[in-house]
């Protein structure tokens, strides 16, 4: 969490995009969407059976007491209670002693703070909060929706069994292979090199990640077997998305899975990315079909998820009836796009499972709904 200086220092001077963008997630909270308004706090609900356990539910006297007053308005028990309530299970365990409740009211008033500084300013009426408003009401209804959905656990086995059926692709999982290589930068480099690693042992196979590669694999790890120097990780078949590996280039990834055997190594040098690999199969396991006794647990959460998008489908299709979309093409066509390495804006960086820097320990910020998020 940033001190109080450094919380000030933004205030007054708005410096930069990381500024910027929690000012904006500040000032959403402060909107009436949020929960530290001059209205009556309810009362904490009593969690459902099914519903995961969180804090004990407060009795509406105890709600209402206030926390901290920050200008005109106020948090209180409710306020702080919701705060937790909204955090997973994991975020919440962060918050049981007495200084880490503390520190949880701190990062609720510096929110606090921080909006109504914003409001001051009149960045409440910005296209940014205007914009980021509106993804928060779409977060919010399909949120509305999730909840009338089955649990998982309701969803009848005959229906499990169709899904599985219509799906088995899904739940196949693919031949896997362990690549290592030896990365060099030019192909006139590479080529003595491959010469040598076709006719390699696994020890000799280590020598030459040594001599020769520009990237260090499992070779820099103590004990490392010497088949797996220069070790690239796992790779799935080309075109499989679950089998990708950002150290993986996919023209590397497609040699791999045309080497014969184990052991083996690629007959030709491998052009990526401006590098050229001298590339090895160092062990492999064969695709396979999970049971549906194995998928179970998955078969239920994609069939929840199927429900929540056909829900969201159909009332998609029934506002388009109710407010006619004109889109126009041709003005769509005009649009310059940006520079592929352009900044994105703050706006699209805070987007919620993006990665901009939040401060620690709120999951969400008081009073603001939870983003929405597929089942695992």
């Amino acid at each position: 969490m940033f001190s109080r200086d450094r919380a000030a220092r933004k205030v007054a001077g708005f410096t930069g995009f990381r500024t910027r963008g929690l000012v904006l997630m500040a000032l959403i909270a402060a909107l009436p969407l949020g929960a530290c308004s001059k209205k009556k706090t309810q009362a904490t609900p009593a969690p459902s059976s099914s519903a995961p356990t969180g804090p004990k539910p407060l009795s509406p006297e105890l709600a209402q007491k206030t926390l901290a007053k920050v200008g005109d308005r106020t948090i209180t028990l409710g306020d702080y209670a919701a705060a937790l309530e909204r955090m997973d299970s994991f975020e919440r365990m962060r918050y049981q002693s007495p200084d880490r409740r503390k520190r949880l009211l701190d990062e609720m008033i510096e929110v606090e703070l921080l909006a109504q500084e914003a409001k001051r300013r009149g960045l409440d009426k910005s296209e940014e909060t205007t914009e980021r408003v509106r993804q928060i009401l779409r977060d919010q209804l399909v949120e509305d929706i999730r909840k009338n959905a089955p649990a998982a656990n309701d969803i009848q086995e005959t229906e499990l069994h169709a899904y599985y059926d219509a799906h088995k692709d899904e739940f196949a999982e693919p031949e896997r292979r362990r690549v290592s290589a030896i990365v060099l930068d030019t192909a006139a480099a590479a080529k003595p090199v491959l010469a040598k690693a076709l006719k390699a042992s696994p020890t000799e196979w280590g020598a030459l990640v040594d001599q020769f590669s520009t990237q260090r694999g499992a070779r820099s790890m103590p004990n490392s077997p010497p088949e797996l120097a220069g070790d690239l990780g796992i790779v799935g078949p080309p075109n499989n998305s679950r089998g990708a590996n950002p150290r993986v280039p996919d023209p590397v990834r497609e040699a791999a899975f045309k080497i014969e055997k184990v052991g083996d190594t690629f007959p030709s040098v491998v052009e990526a990315d401006k590098k050229f690999y001298v590339l090895r199969v160092t062990s492999k396991t064969d695709g396979r079909e999970r049971t549906f006794e194995e998928a179970q647990r998955a078969i239920r959460t994609a069939v929840v998820q199927s429900k929540v998008d056909e829900q969201q489908k159909a009332l998609e299709k029934n506002l388009r009836q109710r407010f006619p979309v004109k889109v126009d093409d041709a003005a769509l066509e005009k649009m310059p796009m940006p520079a592929p390495n352009a900044a994105p804006s703050v706006t699209a960086a805070i987007q919620p499972g993006g990665g901009f820097p939040r401060v620690p320990g709120m999951a969400h910020l008081p009073g603001m709904p939870k983003p929405s998020s597929q089942p695992q």
